[in-house]
C-alpha cells in the first residue's frame, strides 16, 4: 500500500492557521476613594486601560505592563485580580477579554499615548459614562453588573473562581 503524506493531501489554507482571535485584557483601576479611572479617546469615547496579551504573558502580567505604558501608573502583576473572561464575536473577529480589577495602583495617572487618549479622570462608579467603547462596558459590567447606566454588550462571561487561601 503507498501512502501520501497528509500535508501533501490538506487543502492550502488549511496548512497554517490565520489567527481568527484577538486576546486582550481591561482593567478597572480603582483610587483609594473607590473612584474609577477612564481614558478619553479623541473621538469622546471613553475605555479602560488595557489593551492586548503579547506571546507568552498571562492576564495579570499583560495589565500591569498596560497599565504602566498607557497611563504611568504602577501595580504588580499580584495586585491584579481576573474576574472573568468575555468571548464576543459579533464583529467577525473573535474577541477574548480579561476583565481585571487592581485596588494598589500606584502613582498619578498621565497622558502617555496621546495619539490614543486625550486625559485620563476618575468616575465615581455611579457617574461612568455612557459613551464606552464596547469592550470596557462589557468589563465594567463584569466588575459591577448593578451599574445599570452602562450600555449592554453582548459577550459570554466566564467567571473565574477566587483563589484558594493558601494554608
Amino acid at each position: 500500500m503507498t501512502t501520501t503524506g497528509a500535508a501533501h493531501s490538506e487543502r492550502p489554507e488549511r496548512a497554517v492557521p490565520q489567527p481568527n482571535a484577538v486576546v486582550g485584557v481591561g482593567l478597572v483601576v480603582i483610587g483609594g476613594d473607590g473612584r474609577v479611572l477612564l481614558g478619553q479617546a479623541h473621538d469622546g469615547r471613553w475605555e479602560l486601560p488595557g489593551g492586548k496579551v503579547d506571546p507568552g504573558e498571562g492576564f495579570e502580567q499583560a495589565a500591569a505592563r498596560e497599565l504602566a505604558e498607557e497611563t504611568d501608573l504602577r501595580v504588580g502583576p499580584g495586585g491584579v485580580r481576573v474576574l472573568s473572561v468575555q468571548i464576543d464575536a459579533t464583529s467577525g473577529l473573535t474577541r477574548l477579554t480579561a476583565a481585571a480589577v487592581t485596588t494598589t495602583a500606584e502613582g498619578v495617572p498621565a497622558v502617555t499615548e496621546p495619539h490614543k487618549i486625550a486625559r485620563w479622570e476618575w468616575f465615581s462608579p455611579a457617574e461612568i459614562p455612557s459613551a464606552l467603547y464596547a469592550p470596557s462596558a462589557a468589563v465594567l459590567r463584569a466588575w459591577r453588573p448593578d451599574l445599570t447606566q452602562l450600555p449592554h454588550v453582548p459577550s459570554y462571561d466566564y467567571p473565574t473562581a477566587a483563589p484558594a487561601p493558601s494554608a
